[in-house]
């Protein structure tokens, strides 16, 4: 892959946006960074500025599909043609389904599965036209195994999963590449920032869900921002970041059967501290 020469990031206020950020500024890629948190991304924009980066900010809700697309029409006016779109805006909720509103339910996958599509879209017929670009969609460990009161978040990460497989195989000859990026515990504000409505057992403590992310976490959003570039660079289409993605992913593909039991009992045995 040659020297990416622009980028689109959404998310890109915090954690892994952030983090992709100033990897790439780094490397001198002009940078159209959005997110709906416009105080921290002004301060991701001086950030990167300190690297001397050609750098846009735009505050942008991805679940507006109108939104969405005036903001690459205005990227591409400032920077030119993108040569990657990091669809990265996510948010968290915590809720079992007997008790999820369909309003919470809504608004999750309005941001963290239409948000991606739009991403796409929005640039996908540019890409196709100039023979090249990367299309970098996160989806989440959680797009490959079910977890219980993440069923909002698992339908959403499975839902990018899906769509990323079947765009990888219409992309095949065209130059445009997919990276389907799968993180495991990555140290970003996530779970802080969103929903925690109830956990299996009942709890509706966020700062106990808090905690229990905490425990989780076993990549910085540095770290997760340099295997998603490498992944980009080496033109991998799936993108697993973290140990923990790496070997559960492994688990739950070897011997479906058997991990759902593993997995069943050590989420039992976290009871107590998990946010799940």
């Amino acid at each position: 892959m040659k020297q990416l020469e622009t980028a689109f990031i959404t998310g890109a206020a915090s954690g892994i946006g952030r983090a992709l950020a100033l990897a790439l500024a780094e490397k001198g890629t002009a940078l159209y960074l959005t997110d709906i948190d416009a105080d921290a991304l002004a301060e991701t924009g001086a950030e990167v500025r300190k690297h001397q980066a050609n750098v846009h900010l735009q505050v942008l809700d991805v679940a507006d599909r109108a939104a969405v697309e005036a903001a690459a029409g205005d990227a591409v006016a400032k920077l030119g043609p993108m040569d990657a779109v990091f669809n990265n805006a996510g948010v968290s909720m915590s809720d079992t389904v007997s008790q999820m509103g369909y309003a919470d339910l809504e608004w999750l996958m309005n941001i963290n599965f239409y948000g991606v599509v739009y991403g796409t879209k929005a640039f996908l017929p540019d890409m196709l036209a100039r023979g090249r670009g990367h299309i970098v969609n996160v989806s989440s460990l959680f797009g490959l195994i079910g977890v219980g009161s993440q069923s909002a978040y698992c339908a959403a990460k499975h839902a990018v999963k899906g769509f990323n497989e079947s765009l990888y195989y219409e992309l095949e000859g065209t130059g445009v590449q997919v990276h389907s990026v799968h993180p495991g515990g990555v140290d970003t504000n996530i779970v802080a920032n969103g929903k925690h409505l109830h956990n299996v057992d009942g709890d509706t403590s966020a700062d106990k869900a808090q905690d229990g992310f905490k425990d989780m976490i076993k990549t910085s959003a540095e770290g997760a921002a340099k295997t998603i570039l490498d992944g980009v660079r080496k033109g991998q289409y799936r993108i697993l970041v973290g140990t923990d993605a790496r070997r559960i992913d492994r688990l739950q593909r070897w011997m479906p059967n058997r991990w759902r039991q593993l997995f069943s009992k050590a989420m039992a045995d976290r009871r107590g501290k998990s946010p799940f």
